[in-house]
């Protein structure tokens, strides 16, 4: 080849791996906030609140509120990743499948992993009694005191938080996601241990500028006079995003000076944003998406949505398997 020809190689050689693996730092780039100043007094205030934090009180009167298997799962262990995963009261077999796969690791490089099942009341008193069933059976459960229906999933993620706050104090991070998702949690472990920044740790697919829904016809309806402003303050996506211990209380803090009547991711944002943390934007994290399998692929990102099951032990098997990839 002639030397031009040479150079157009390479040029091309070269772009393909920019592509590749540029984009993915530019989008993690452009999405993250600047750091939050804490000169806010209000800031200040959660902050020190949160640090200073008693939930020795509340949790007695919270202890008759969940299943009693699970307010004793994790009081005095020391747990690396806390993983809560949202599921209809429902979804036995899904939460079944979860239990057979990714859900099933409890240590990954040493470092303890515990996954649980956060769920709301049923409409019938059949369901409850399997519910009490599954939950004596594999204490992994915890159910709130609402009934659990779509218009409730906001108090559902205030239940996680105000759990985790009062029951898994020792947990140093919390994954919540949803139950149609494949999680990697070596992958997430990974990363978690890279992280240089150890406090104000919210990471997951961030939303920039996002709009309220104005539809009144709307389920997810948010009026004027709830939330005023054009656009919501950064967010993690809902369907998987992580916390470190500091950030849940301050979003528990927070929280009690604010309405529960946002979208559930959009108002831990809310309450974080109040707290002065800035979202931590990744990629690895798919949001709403569904990411076509690829062994390799799903050894290095963090979660996939919309999986069937027979993708999920599909992929838990090939990704389980031991065997490097390039």
């Amino acid at each position: 080849l002639r030397t031009h020809q040479w150079c157009f190689v390479l040029f091309n050689v070269l772009l393909f791996h920019m592509l590749l693996f540029g984009a993915d730092l530019l989008e993690e780039y452009f999405l993250r906030s600047l750091p939050l100043s804490y000169s806010d007094a209000k800031t200040l205030a959660i902050r020190e609140r949160a640090r200073e934090l008693d939930m020795g009180p509340v949790r007695a009167n919270l202890s008759a509120s969940y299943a009693v298997s699970s307010v004793a799962t994790c009081s005095d262990q020391e747990i690396f990743l806390l993983v809560l995963v949202c599921s209809s009261p429902g979804n036995r077999t899904r939460r079944n499948t979860i239990r057979q796969t990714w859900g099933n690791v409890t240590d990954t490089r040493g470092y303890a992993v515990l996954t649980l099942f956060a769920l709301g009341k049923p409409t019938s008193a059949a369901a409850q009694l399997e519910i009490n069933e599954e939950s004596q059976k594999h204490r992994d459960i915890i159910e709130g005191s609402f009934i659990d229906s779509p218009a409730m999933q906001t108090q559902k993620m205030m239940m996680i938080v105000e759990w985790t706050v009062a029951f898994c104090p020792r947990a140093r991070y919390i994954l919540k996601t949803d139950e149609d998702m494949f999680v990697g949690v070596p992958s997430l472990v990974g990363y978690l241990l890279s992280l240089t920044q150890l406090e104000d740790v919210y990471s997951g697919r961030v939303i920039h500028q996002g709009v309220p829904n104005r539809d009144p016809q709307s389920p997810g309806f948010v009026p004027v006079h709830h939330y005023p402003e054009g656009f919501y303050p950064d967010y993690c996506d809902g369907r998987a995003f992580v916390m470190s211990q500091d950030v849940v209380r301050k979003v528990y803090v927070a929280a009690q000076e604010l309405a529960a009547v946002m979208p559930a991711d959009v108002f831990v944002g809310i309450c974080a944003k109040r707290a002065g943390i800035t979202p931590l934007h990744s990629s690895r994290f798919s949001g709403e998406k569904h990411i076509s399998y690829n062994r390799c692929c799903y050894k290095f990102i963090f979660t996939s949505s919309s999986m069937k099951e027979d993708e999920l032990f599909k992929g838990w098997k090939e990704t389980s398997d031991g065997e490097d990839c390039s």
